[in-house]
């Protein structure tokens, strides 16, 4: 099992994700650091396990609200040797991939309009998808949630409700794609509560998880971050 730390920026900071409500997100506070500053944040996530893969959300650039472009580009060059997943919205996909290695893009739905598809279709393979979730409810494009011709080889499954929430991951959701699409590496996104959860998607067949209320709350820390390896 593959814990992949969240970093969700907005108004210059690190913010805790809420329930998808991102108009209410406030500074995160975190056992970790006292800092809001993202290389602070990721800093001391590895003194807490060497992760090598980060998950970054860029939270004005997707909601049209500016973005967070110099910070990113600060991250990348300060921590070349970790990987970085990237989600500025689809308007700003390729613009990391020119200078840096070690970012690659996500696109996540909400993002997508249907006439976006065309062009998604001949980038496919060189991203990571998010198929994002209201609830029950698909947000964005709703051909890119049929059409496996769209989907590259990883895929978030991401449920905007079960952020921050602790109410435990999706499973449902995340079984019937998995039951439906046995073949595909999919990434379990929103809930997710202590390593018990991480033990029950692994039983899905599901190895690569987002995190980052249990990491910063300590409800995952370097006992059962260790205990994951085995």
């Amino acid at each position: 099992m593959q814990i992949i730390p969240v970093i969700d920026l907005k108004d210059g900071c690190v913010v805790a994700a809420k329930y998808g409500q991102r108009e209410h997100y406030q500074p995160i506070k975190s056992g970790l650091s006292t800092s809001h500053e993202a290389k602070s944040i990721i800093e001391a996530l590895l003194k807490l396990h060497p992760f090598n893969l980060f998950y970054l959300a860029d939270l004005d650039a997707i909601t049209g609200n500016g973005s967070h472009q110099k910070e990113i580009k600060d991250i990348l060059r300060s921590f070349p040797h970790i990987i970085f997943w990237i989600d500025q919205g689809y308007k700003h996909f390729e613009k990391l991939y020119s200078e840096f290695k070690n970012a690659i893009a996500v696109i996540g739905s909400e993002s997508l309009e249907e006439s976006d598809l065309a062009h998604l279709m001949l980038i496919n393979d060189s991203y990571v998808l998010s198929l994002d979730h209201a609830k029950d409810k698909k947000l964005g494009a709703a051909t890119v949630f049929e059409d496996i011709r769209f989907w590259p080889e990883t895929i978030i499954i991401m449920n905007l409700y079960k952020v921050g929430s602790f109410e435990g991951p999706d499973f449902k959701m995340l079984k019937q794609f998995k039951t439906h699409y046995p073949d595909k590496q999919f990434v379990a996104a929103g809930g997710i509560r202590n390593q018990a959860d991480l033990i029950a998607l692994k039983k899905l067949d599901i190895h690569q998880a987002l995190v980052a209320s249990a990491l910063h709350s300590g409800a995952i820390g370097k006992k059962e971050l260790e205990h994951l390896k085995n």
